[in-house]
């Protein structure tokens, strides 16, 4: 529902709509897998995606801009659902 998205902060409704991340981990994914025409089954396939993944990650070091407002606004909304996580 539209409207809901509309109630939080914009240091929460940010993250919520970007892809940005979950496009890049879709892309790894494709690099890694154009050029496989088969996997003999399926572990051999998530054994790929994960060594893929833990190089890559490697390279991801850019920061969330204004992650502390963003955890601290998220704390506001869903309180108590982050304290056995996020200390604040």
């Amino acid at each position: 529902m539209l409207s809901a998205y509309f109630r939080y902060p914009k240091a929460i409704r940010k993250p919520i709509y970007t892809t940005n991340a979950v496009e890049a981990v879709h892309r790894q994914f494709r690099i890694l897998t154009k050029t496989k025409g088969a996997f003999p089954n399926e572990n051999s396939l998530l054994k790929l995606l994960y060594i893929g993944i833990n190089q890559v990650s490697n390279k991801w070091t850019m920061p969330i801009s204004n992650w502390a407002l963003t955890i601290a606004q998220l704390s506001i909304y869903f309180k108590g659902r982050l304290d056995g996580i996020i200390k604040i």
